[in-house]
């Protein structure tokens, strides 16, 4: 999987739920491992905000992203789209302190982003993939975050208010490609008893049936109902008649529910990383998924290198037999077992180690320790694999190192470790050299790494 961004620029106008303002927000195709960020265009310097969780500063009324005195609010929305769509890469910019409330879905977002179309990358596409359960609770509000190992990145949503209309509900999204059709234009909703104390703080300037649903479900007297509805600028209605009031009906029984489902995805873009996993959300919110998506942010850089996944029943796509066919090295030298994972730029070898590696023998007969310089020949022998695999007749050929730089070692390698072997070229191979970055883990933990360059010779 590569990285993608957008083809082209789009742009959305429309007033702001919080300021009133009209605004118009712009979204740009960005280089490779730009991520996402956001410009405010409207001040001096046009200073940019990095969309992570760190730079959340409230969670109140959405989410607000700050760095110094700029900060922009509403981007929820925005970002919901561009992550479940796949596009890693794209700098948003906009002229005011939020972004436009549109209709209070995202579906006006998804509409743009394909109509100007998706565009991959060269750079591999950087999953974070979920290896354990990991999860965040608040036990006042009764709110909860898992996050389970998965091969893709689904959701479930639970939700419960205390209101006869969406007392308990949830939503599921169980394939990011259903995003368009299932989750994009559930809109945001508010309960009238919630109305009142915004309009008189002054903080939802931009509010009116056509960007929210609105919940009536406390019966009121009708004359404080009317002063709301002057308030909003909508006609007056019955105080005896409680419900959903909007513009446009309820397109799901469970679109509020939806809605946070959205949210949810919108509050993830801000990890940094696409993930695989599933998350399973119980009385979200934007409080608690900020606190989510800060540890993981903490999680992912306690792993900042993943150990890739290994599963010892699957059949190898190199065996020993087939090794020995592309590389000169034998016993005692060959320490590369099988080959699990072939790309065109990456690599993934195995190696067990064995009380009885003859290296033992002097290193050390008390504590065996895998010497470290066996380790890094182990990381160039997959990436001499890697290269020669592509050579018409690779036994003619062999693999010599020019330079080692970077290396470290983490832990010891003793007997009965699997090693995993991750190597991957930094450019492409010219004029018989190849520069390569390599990674030994045992289970998820990174033992030695170091990058090197090889010559590719013709053996005489």
């Amino acid at each position: 999987m590569k990285q993608k961004t957008l083809k082209g620029s789009f742009s959305l106008f429309g007033k702001g739920l919080h300021t009133g303002l009209n605004l118009t927000v712009t979204f740009n195709p960005a280089p490779e491992n730009t991520g996402y960020k956001i410009q405010r265009i409207d001040l001096e310097g046009q200073p940019i905000i990095d969309a992570i969780a760190e730079n959340v500063i409230d969670t109140q009324r959405g989410t607000v992203l700050a760095k110094g005195d700029a900060r922009v609010s509403t981007v929820e929305h925005g970002l919901s789209a561009l992550y479940a769509l796949g596009i890693d890469n794209c700098l948003i910019q906009v002229n005011g302190p939020e972004f436009p409330i549109l209709d209070g879905s995202a579906i006006l977002y998804v509409n743009k982003i394909q109509e100007v179309g998706i565009e991959e990358q060269n750079a591999p596409k950087d999953y974070y993939i979920i290896r354990k359960k990991i999860e965040i609770k608040d036990e006042q509000t009764g709110s909860c975050i898992t996050i389970l190992p998965d091969d893709a990145f689904t959701i479930t949503a639970m939700c419960s208010f205390e209101s006869k209309f969406i007392n308990s509900q949830f939503a599921t999204l169980d394939d990011p490609a259903k995003y368009a059709t299932e989750i994009a234009s559930a809109r945001t909703f508010v309960f009238v008893r919630d109305i009142e104390p915004l309009l008189q703080a002054n903080l939802i300037k931009g509010g009116d049936l056509d960007n929210a649903i609105v919940i009536y479900e406390r019966q009121t007297t009708q004359e404080r109902l009317d002063m709301l509805a002057d308030m909003l600028h909508v006609e007056h209605r019955d105080a005896t008649d409680l419900g959903y009031i909007q513009h446009k009906p309820l397109q799901w029984e469970n679109e509020c529910t939806r809605h946070k489902l959205l949210d949810i995805i919108g509050d993830m873009a801000l990890i940094g990383k696409p993930i695989k996993g599933r998350i399973i959300a119980t009385r979200p919110g934007h409080t608690i998924n900020n606190k989510f998506a800060r540890m993981m942010r903490k999680e992912i850089r306690k792993h900042e290198i993943q150990a890739p996944i290994y599963d010892p029943n699957e059949e190898p796509i190199m065996d020993v037999n087939r090794i020995r066919e592309l590389l000169p090295h034998r016993y005692p030298m060959q320490l590369v077992d099988k080959v699990v994972e072939l790309g065109a730029t990456t690599i993934v070898g195995i190696k067990n180690i064995t009380a009885n590696e003859p290296f033992f023998q002097g290193h050390f007969p008390q504590e065996p320790v895998m010497p470290g310089v066996l380790q890094i020949e182990a990381m160039a022998q997959c990436g001499g694999l890697l290269v020669l695999n592509t050579l018409e007749e690779p036994e003619r050929w062999s693999t010599y190192f020019m330079k080692i730089d970077d290396v470290k070692f983490r832990q010891k390698v003793v007997p009965g470790d699997t090693l995993i072997f991750k190597v991957e070229l930094l450019a492409p191979v010219r004029h018989g050299i190849s520069s390569m970055k390599g990674y030994v883990f045992v289970g998820d933990h990174v033992v030695s790494e170091a990058t090197f360059t090889a010559q590719i010779v013709k053996n005489k």
